[in-house]
Order: structure tokens, then C-alpha cells, then sequence
């Protein structure tokens, strides 16, 4: 892990924006068209629409330059836009909305990174098995220059130990801006279910779920895109690398996988989790194909986690590949945890491989 050059100073106004906000819009209202790149970042753009809206049919298809987002060659570089979920804008408010898109070439196909549309058809074929989802997002903090925050400039903090759901100075980092993405996940309508500070100094984790079939990958991306907003008017960093830091004692960022079907939930669903897990086994190197890029850095079978080329399965043990929480083992019917998946997955494809592997 290296420092990069130092990054321009910055200063946070809110005061400045403050009474711009207050200004009448005339009827009008802003929508955020939002979408992922061909990185797996997330983009953005505004478009004024002329009245509130009520239901994502109401909007319009757009377009944006996909050579400028790796998603288009030059020379036939118009992406478009689709509408496929609306949420609350916590920054603009009012009617103001953010839009969630799915990108399509120019010939109508999906684009190369609109996994989101394979994953519907999934979760269509799937529907009578009401599958849900809760993922646990990890991430670390990095200042204006990419180094852990707060961590001394070429070295590291104390070891592990004090920071995983701590209290108090020196034990955790960024606490108001973790509580503001928080606060903006719930107005917007995301199915926020907690967060925590995490094992490795400046490392949080937030939970989205339980959610609904294809609903947890449009929740998810939507809790990504605040966070890296309001993490830019504190001026830091949002990484989902799963290993940021490769020297020393130091765990990695996941994004644990929590799945079940209706079937799992009755009485009796041990079974099917059981099942569920002898196919996920099967398929296991697949999985890790799509789990994320760089997970064989964090899948080592240290801390908490197991080694990336072997499947293990157990209850209540987090070196293993699958998890059984203690009370599901117990009471007989629930859920499993897929621990595998990094904290850079795209939560279409995780979601989407989930329910063919255990169910189609």
C-alpha cells in the first residue's frame, strides 16, 4: 500500500449551497440519473423533468458518452439510460428524485455491465421461491490523498483489536459522515438495516435487507452512490477494494451474502438450506468467478475468512465458506451467509448466480 500524490485542499461549504436549495423551482423538479460504469463505479447526471414524479414509467430514456465511461468505443459511443427504479433525493429533497438506469447499445442490447438485466430474468424465473436477499457492505476510508484515514502517513495505527463496533476516540473514525449516509439511506428509502464500525481501523460496514429479489441489487447500488456522495462534502474517500492493505495483520472488506426462500424460512427449511448448500458447493469456483477482483487477497483463510480454493460449510464459523447462523441450526428453518463475496461485487451478479445455482 503507497501513498499517492497529494491532493488539492478541501473545504467543505455547506453554508454556500444552503440558500440556492431554498429556491422555488417553478413546478419543475431534478431526477439524478444514475448507472455503473465499466469499472463497476457508479455515475451520475441531472435532467429537469417538468412535474413530480409518481412512477418510473413516467420518465425518459436518455444517453450519455460511453467512451468516456469505458462502456462504448469512440466511434459509436452513445449508452442508453432506462429507467428502472426511483428513490428520494436526501440532498436535493422536495420531489427532487434519484433515477437508477440500466445501460443499453445503441443495436438495443444490454450493455457489457447491465448485469442487472440477467439478474431480473433470474429473479423472474425464481418468484414463486420468493427469494431474499441482505447484504453486509464493507468499506474503507481513505483521505484526499488515497491513505487510510487517519492512519499515520507511511505507517499504521495500533493493531486490530479496539476498532470493531468501538466507542471513543482513536477507536472509531468518520462517525458524522457514517451517521449522515445512514440518515440519507432512510429518507431515500433504502432498506437499511444498521452499520458498524469494522476489525481494521477506518473500515465501516452498512447492511441492506432483507430485500426482495432484484430489489437488493437496485438498494444496494443506491446505498453506494450515497455514500460516495456524502463522503465528497467531508472531502474523503470510499474504496470497496477487499484488500487495501496487503502488509501486516490486517483483515480485508467482504460483503457477506444472506439468502434464503420461502422454503428455507418454514419449519422444516433446514433441508433446503442443507440442499442449497450441496449446490452451492458444486459450482463453487463459478461463484468465486463473479465474487469479486482481488478476492484471492482477502480469501486466504485468515482472518475470517476461508482459503478461495476450498468450500467448506458450518455453523456459526466464519472461516468457512457458507455460514449456518447458531439460531437457524438451532430452531431448524432460516437462512445461510455466503461469506466468498468481496466488497467490490456487483450485486446483480451475486444476487443473480445465487438463485440459478439453488434454484434453476
Amino acid at each position: 500500500m503507497k501513498s499517492s500524490t497529494s491532493a488539492p485542499a478541501f473545504a467543505h461549504n455547506p453554508a454556500l449551497l444552503a440558500p440556492y436549495l431554498t429556491l422555488d423551482q417553478g413546478g419543475k423538479i431534478q431526477a439524478e440519473y444514475i448507472w455503473i460504469d465499466g469499472d463497476g463505479g457508479l455515475r451520475c447526471k441531472t435532467a429537469t423533468v417538468d412535474k413530480p414524479v409518481k412512477d418510473v414509467a413516467e420518465l425518459k430514456e436518455w444517453n450519455f458518452d460511453g467512451s468516456s465511461t469505458g462502456q462504448a468505443p469512440g466511434h459509436d459511443s452513445d449508452v442508453y439510460l432506462r429507467p428502472v427504479a426511483i428513490f428520494k433525493d436526501p440532498f436535493r429533497r422536495g420531489d427532487n428524485i434519484l433515477v437508477l438506469c440500466e445501460t443499453y447499445n445503441a443495436d438495443g442490447t444490454p450493455n457489457k455491465m447491465n448485469h442487472r438485466f440477467h439478474a431480473a430474468k433470474a429473479m423472474k424465473a425464481a418468484a414463486e421461491h420468493e427469494p431474499w436477499f441482505g447484504l453486509e457492505q464493507e468499506y474503507s476510508l481513505l483521505d484526499a490523498d488515497g491513505w487510510p484515514l487517519h492512519w499515520p502517513k507511511g505507517g499504521f495505527p495500533g493493531p486490530q483489536g479496539p476498532y470493531y463496533c468501538g466507542v471513543g476516540t482513536g477507536k472509531v473514525f468518520a462517525r458524522d459522515l457514517i451517521e449522515a449516509h445512514y440518515r440519507a439511506c432512510l429518507y431515500a428509502g433504502v432498506t437499511i438495516a444498521g452499520i458498524n464500525s469494522e476489525v481494521m481501523a477506518s473500515q465501516w460496514e452498512f447492511q441492506v435487507g432483507p430485500c426482495t429479489g432484484i430489489n437488493m441489487g437496485d438498494e444496494l447500488t443506491i446505498a453506494r452512490f450515497l455514500l460516495h456522495r456524502v463522503a465528497e462534502e467531508w472531502g474523503i474517500k470510499v474504496t470497496f477494494h477487499p484488500k487495501i492493505c496487503k502488509d501486516g495483520d490486517w483483515n480485508g472488506a467482504g460483503c457477506h451474502t444472506n439468502y434464503s426462500t420461502k422454503e428455507m424460512r418454514a419449519p422444516g427449511g433446514m433441508k433446503f438450506i442443507d440442499a442449497a448448500i450441496g449446490r452451492l458447493a458444486e459450482k463453487h469456483l463459478e461463484h468465486i468467478a463473479v465474487y469479486g477482483e482481488g478476492n484471492e487477497d482477502r480469501l486466504s483463510g485468515k482472518h475470517e475468512t476461508g482459503h478461495i480454493g476450498d468450500f467448506t460449510s458450518g455453523v456459526a464459523n466464519r472461516g468457512a465458506s457458507i455460514r449456518i447462523p447458531r439460531h437457524v441450526a438451532a430452531q431448524g428453518y432460516g437462512y445461510l451467509e455466503d461469506r466468498r463475496p468481496a466488497s467490490n461485487i456487483d450485486p446483480y451478479q451475486v444476487t443473480g448466480i445465487m438463485v440459478e445455482t439453488t434454484l434453476l
